[in-house]
């Protein structure tokens, strides 16, 4: 049996657009609705296109796509989101389509900035005004670089303002501030020499950093067609296909529907790094069947927003933060694909156990036989959905690029989804993409693929022809690029905007001024704790440790306050270039330093009191937004602890040999899920039966210390948990019960 949604799309859209700011634009004129429309399904095909036969040189590819920012925001957002602004007025002169003048003028002033660098790369002659080519110019803008500098700067921080508010550009500003007046600095280590604003153009507007720089090539050549790839996928069949085999695996089991919800956003994590679509797509099915078998609204709520919020931390398809990850470390992308692996699954089993003592203690029942889908009727008629998804992994695990890995997953869904044989003209699109694979893996192209390859994925094409359900129309497939340019809009904006936080960094120095005030913080406390804890007999309470877990402590917390306000990626971009200097000299892998941020930066997705998933997941439960947000915290904490242990057990990431070894991966791994499924029983307050007070504080802390990667700890965490063990009752472990009902 299918499962279907309690709400109709039209509530399920608008709950989404209510959280997800980058959905939530103004009504335009059908005229101006039309020319946006078709703008987006031109801009996507140009990335797809881009990311197939060849991006063009990084200032030329960076200008077009942040022009098509410009164009879509300030036409689609108002200068102030309200209800009112949002709503259609009667046209006139003043607002032609229903947007002012003044956002007609924002937007091609921002074009013309955008486009400028590629006009005038070479040098321009025009009557009245010369300008050298560009590497005579870096370093010594001339008025005009300056004058369209200042305008690309306005506007990328106005972009930044109206998809994802205020907080951003505002810490921008203070970044500004403090590029340009550096020497007035109260604080000595913070002081510098300071740039004028001609210099800070220079810096900001030219490539290779600033807004031209590191971040917005990222987004601009590989996460845009990750999220395009995610939104065509789902809309073709991959999600519901995930939700039904996640309710034959998990729906048997005790608290059936909310251990759904948990494998099914884990397996739409694969495949989209956007937790609020995530917390929609899977939710509007398994937060109405969790109401159902008795689970409370807010905690409904909060099991979906936990397990989607780690749509960002699930490979292969993670959010946008892990492919600039890959890019500073310079390392491939599958690099940290696989590094992630380990600690995702330590998330989604800190939530299923807390899912599961919960259902127990609250004596929830499971799904009837009937009530779950028929494997054999699911895979028959989905089967098909998965061939793009296998595709793109295949072409990424084999070395090829990202943007490839994605082309190919996107040209698979558009012949898996909307081609076929009852449909002749469709046909020209497996054709077409059968061309493209047999020149790639011919000599004529260069380096393309190997004959394995080629075959592999031409056999595929032929494969995804030949299944027998519906198609969906081409109109369905533009609807879905256009839906997908909208959800990269945002990231977009903040991807441009951040990298203006990246070149004060880098004109500055102040990354490694803060990392150094952060270490010097943590050293004066440590050496305050370790004149009192010096007495015990342990490493882990010498002044370096100290010092370490109190720098580490330090960060987590600013990841996790800046969070509040700020996209994923541009709190990992600010936050790195702190995290980084600061740990490295206490001798944490670059690796996991990028890791750790990015893991406590996810979790600002669930962390009350702006959490906008659990918002999101609150909407469609029907629950107070605060208590989800609290739940969807609780429920996160295995996330909580898990960075902790990467940084002091690098062996956890796989990929870093110098720590690696089977011995140590498997001791760190086993013991830290374990430790994760022990806490799991505090939260809920629940093992074999209640655990109230001491026993439950004693599963917490040996939890805890099982978490810890050490051996010592492990043997003291036994002094804790062995007792309550005992109280619980002498029996068959718990956790060869998980599938009992």
């Amino acid at each position: 049996m299918q499962q279907k949604s309690d709400l109709s799309a039209e509530e399920l859209e608008a709950i989404e657009k209510r959280y997800d700011t980058s959905l939530n634009t103004r009504k335009k004129g059908p005229v101006l609705e039309k020319f946006i429309y078709w703008a987006t399904i031109v801009f996507a095909f140009y990335h797809l296109w881009t990311a197939g036969f060849g991006t063009p040189v990084d200032y030329v590819h960076m200008g077009i796509h942040l022009a098509g920012l410009f164009l879509f925001i300030f036409i689609g957002f108002p200068l102030i989101k309200t209800a009112r602004a949002l709503e259609y007025h009667p046209i006139s002169w003043l607002k032609p389509g229903n947007v002012p003048l003044y956002d007609y003028i924002l937007a091609i002033a921002g074009i013309a900035a955008s486009l400028f660098l590629w006009l005038s790369w070479r040098g321009l002659d025009l009557p009245g005004i010369s300008i050298p080519e560009q590497m005579l110019r870096q370093g010594n803008p001339t008025t005009v670089d300056v004058v369209f500098g200042s305008i690309l700067i306005l506007c990328v921080l106005e972009i930044a303002r109206r998809t994802i508010g205020f907080i951003l550009p505002m810490i921008i500003l203070i970044f500004m501030v403090y590029a340009l007046f550096g020497p007035y600095m109260p604080a000595q280590i913070l002081q510098h020499p300071g740039v004028d604003w001609h210099q800070f153009v220079n810096n900001m507007y030219f490539p290779f950093e600033g807004i031209f720089g590191v971040t917005l090539w990222v987004v601009s050549t590989v996460v845009f067609h990750f999220v395009l790839f995610g939104v065509v996928a789902q809309r073709m069949g991959l999600g519901q296909f995930f939700v039904d085999n996640a309710m034959i695996i998990a729906g048997r089991y005790t608290g059936g529907p909310a251990k759904v919800s948990v494998v099914s956003s884990a397996f739409f994590g694969t495949i989209s790094g956007s937790s609020i679509a995530n917390t929609v797509s899977t939710g509007s099915l398994t937060i109405p069947n969790m109401k159902r078998m008795g689970y409370p609204g807010h905690f409904a709520g909060g099991v979906e927003a936990a397990s989607s919020a780690g749509g960002q931390i699930t490979p292969p398809i993670m959010g946008a933060a892990s492919f600039l990850m890959a890019e500073y470390l310079e390392v491939p992308y599958t690099t940290i694909v696989i590094a992630a692996l380990v600690p995702a699954l330590m998330h989604y089993i800190g939530v299923l156990s807390i899912v599961h003592f919960t259902a127990k203690k609250l004596g929830l029942t499971t799904y009837t036989k009937e009530d779950l889908p028929n494997f054999i009727k699911v895979w028959r008629q989905g089967w098909y959905t998965i061939i793009p998804l296998v595709a793109l992994l295949i072409v990424l695990f084999s070395g090829y690029s990202p943007n490839m890995a994605a082309f190919i997953g996107l040209s698979l869904c558009v012949v898996v989804g909307f081609s076929g044989f009852k449909k002749p003209i469709t046909l020209l699109i497996p054709m077409a993409l059968l061309a493209f694979i047999f020149w790639k893996a011919s000599p004529a192209s260069g380096e393309g693929f190997s004959p394995q390859m080629g075959g592999v994925l031409a056999a595929l094409v032929f494969i995804g022809l030949m299944h027998k359900n519906e198609r969906q129309s081409i109109r369905s497939l533009f609807d879905s690029f256009h839906v997908g340019v909208q959800y990269a809009l945002a990231v977009g904006a903040a991807s441009a905007a951040v990298g203006i936080v990246v070149g004060v960094i880098n004109t500055t120095g102040v990354g490694f001024r803060m990392g150094f005030m952060v270490t010097g913080s943590a050293a004066d406390m440590a050496t305050s704790l370790h004149a009192v804890l010096s007495w015990i007999p342990s490493e882990a309470f010498s002044q370096p440790s100290i010092q370490q877990f109190l720098s580490l402590v330090l960060i987590a917390i600013a990841c996790i306050l800046m969070g509040a306000g700020l996209p994923t990626t541009a709190l990992y971009i600010m936050l790195v270039a702190v995290a980084q200097p600061a740990l490295a000299q206490l001798g944490v892998p670059a690796l996991a330093t990028h890791m750790f941020v990015l893991y406590y930066g996810v979790i600002s997705e669930i962390t009350p009191p702006v959490c906008a998933s659990a918002y999101a997941a609150a909407g469609i439960a029907n629950a107070n937004p605060f208590r989800t947000g609290i739940s969807a915290f609780t429920l996160g904490i295995g996330k909580l602890m898990v960075p902790m242990v990467f940084v002091y057990a690098p062996t956890i990431l796989i990929v870093l040999p110098e720590y690696f070894t089977w011995a140590s991966f498997l001791q760190v791994s086993i013991t830290c899920a374990t430790g994760v499924f022990i806490i799991a029983t505090a939260v809920s307050g629940y093992y074999r039966k209640p655990l109230k007070g001491l026993f439950r504080l004693m599963m917490a802390i040996g939890g805890l210390l099982l978490v810890a990667p050490s051996l010592s700890s492990d043997l003291l965490a036994l002094v804790f948990v062995v007792p309550v063990l005992i109280q619980q009752g002498v029996g068959r472990p718990q956790w060869l019960s998980l599938g009992n009902s």
